[in-house]
């Protein structure tokens, strides 16, 4: 799948992680010249420096060819001329944006090329800052297509993982450890990393359930 992701924050850098671990194309557009020389590191990961409100830019992101567009931006009118534009100029099959602002959430709608709108607090992938249920294993996003999920779990100081390196944590089958992110900053995963009591985990698997994920970590 070819996914382009506009806005390189902490949500847009998260989500061409995991889905570039899954194994498509992910080109992310940041218009800050700093933070995307900051992401140069990034594995597997297109970067282009450019405003994504511009049709040109999109134009040389890819968005002609894209399965899916991520407008991930930290503001609403930024995020609706992205997805209009991708929707109605390039015409791209599946637009996604987030809405920063709980009083815009009633723009976001295919008036505006939105197929699926994600309120700030449950954003597409990410860090999920109050997750319900009674499991601190969270289903973030399941990519049908691809037949992918991915989960989030988090790492405390009753979980039989805390201490251990990710080397040493026997994953199920079809799973791979997408990054880790401690301190809010994610990093990419080595079997050396040692897990720590407040790191949160970003896993992508083909054939594991949530709750397989969760015994092996928790």
């Amino acid at each position: 799948m070819k996914v382009l992701i506009a806005g390189a924050g902490r949500l847009g850098t998260q989500i061409a992680q995991v889905l570039s671990a899954a194994r498509n194309d992910v080109t992310l557009v940041e218009s800050d010249d700093d933070r995307v020389a900051e992401l140069r590191s990034l594995p597997q990961v297109r970067l282009l420096a450019g405003d994504a409100c511009e049709p040109d830019v999109l134009e040389r992101a890819g968005a002609l060819t894209s399965d899916l567009v991520i407008a991930a931006t930290g503001r609403d009118e930024d995020n609706l001329v992205i997805s209009l534009l991708t929707k109605g100029q390039f015409g791209v099959g599946r637009v996604a944006a987030r809405v920063n602002e709980a009083e815009n959430a009633w723009l976001f709608d295919e008036r505006w090329g939105v197929d699926v709108a994600v309120p700030a607090a449950t954003p597409l992938i990410s860090l999920i800052e109050e997750a319900t249920g009674a499991t601190d294993t969270v289903a973030l996003l399941r990519l049908s297509k691809a037949g992918v999920e991915v989960i989030e779990t988090a790492i405390t100081a009753q979980s039989r993982a805390a201490g251990h390196t990710l080397g040493e944590i026997a994953l199920p089958a079809g799973t791979v450890v997408a990054t880790v992110v401690r301190d809010g900053r994610p990093t990419v995963p080595g079997p050396e990393v040692r897990l720590l009591p407040g790191d949160e985990l970003l896993l992508v698997s083909h054939e594991a359930t949530e709750q397989e994920i969760h015994a092996a970590f928790q």
